[in-house]
């Protein structure tokens, strides 16, 4: 089920110059903006959820992914050189199954460091905010890599559509319509939040029962339908 020599070429393809330019500027931004919060007000509990949560978690963990689970494979698919690679005795659930832990991995290492540090400078990981922000952005960059990678197979607009999610249905319209949230990877990355904080300081309109249930659902058919994306694609250039 994982190809090496796609994880490699994946790899390169992801951190390229320009692209890793792209993947480091939100993450340094974040430990920028924490270490600025800090300075002037100092370690406080509430601060550190509203910078973790309302910076890293909802802004900086989705552009990660759709940055990610786009660029794992639509840039081939867009100047065609996809296939080669499905020219290869590969199944095509190998090719999306090494993409995916590229992608996850990629955008764990880009979401979840940076929130842990900056979580450890805004309070010390007082009352274990730092490290359920940490863990909330782990879980969602699964569903979140999954996701945006089924996007970048089945559509050449993949970067467009995964950003309006990001940004409009996620921030604008789960901030401003309650029905909306349970429809949210944010809320259900911030339920494991919850659960691993404790206490009211961290919460979500999502249980954790239903939350873990919907990322695995997510991630799974996600996973499955990029794959079937996947042999369309190679039947429709066999004819």
């Amino acid at each position: 089920m994982y190809d090496p020599t796609v994880a490699r070429l994946t790899y390169r393809a992801l951190l390229g110059r320009r692209r890793a330019l792209i993947l480091g500027a939100l993450p340094l931004l974040l430990i920028v903006i924490a270490v600025a919060v800090r300075a002037l007000a100092g370690a406080d509990d509430q601060t550190a959820v509203n910078v973790l949560g309302g910076l890293a978690l909802a802004t900086m963990v989705p552009i990660i992914g759709v940055i990610a689970g786009t660029g794992a494979i639509g840039p081939e698919i867009d100047d065609g050189s996809v296939v080669y690679l499905l020219s290869k005795p590969l199944k095509r659930s190998t090719i999306i199954f090494t993409k995916l832990i590229v992608a996850i991995a990629v955008t764990m290492v880009f979401s979840a460091v940076p929130t842990l540090i900056a979580g450890l400078i805004l309070n010390g990981n007082g009352q274990q905010i730092a490290v359920a922000y940490t863990v909330a952005a782990l879980v969602a960059s699964i569903a979140y890599a999954a996701l945006f990678l089924l996007l970048g197979t089945a559509s050449r607009h993949a970067v467009v559509f995964g950003l309006v999610y990001a940004l409009v249905w996620e921030m604008l319209f789960g901030s401003l319509v309650p029905g909306a949230r349970t429809l949210s990877i944010q809320q259900w990355a911030l339920a494991v939040a919850h659960e691993v904080a404790g206490g009211d300081l961290v919460t979500s309109d999502v249980g954790l029962p239903a939350a873990t249930v919907l990322l695995v659902l997510v991630t799974v058919v996600a996973t499955w339908y990029a794959g079937q994306k996947l042999r369309s694609l190679t039947l429709a250039g066999e004819e």
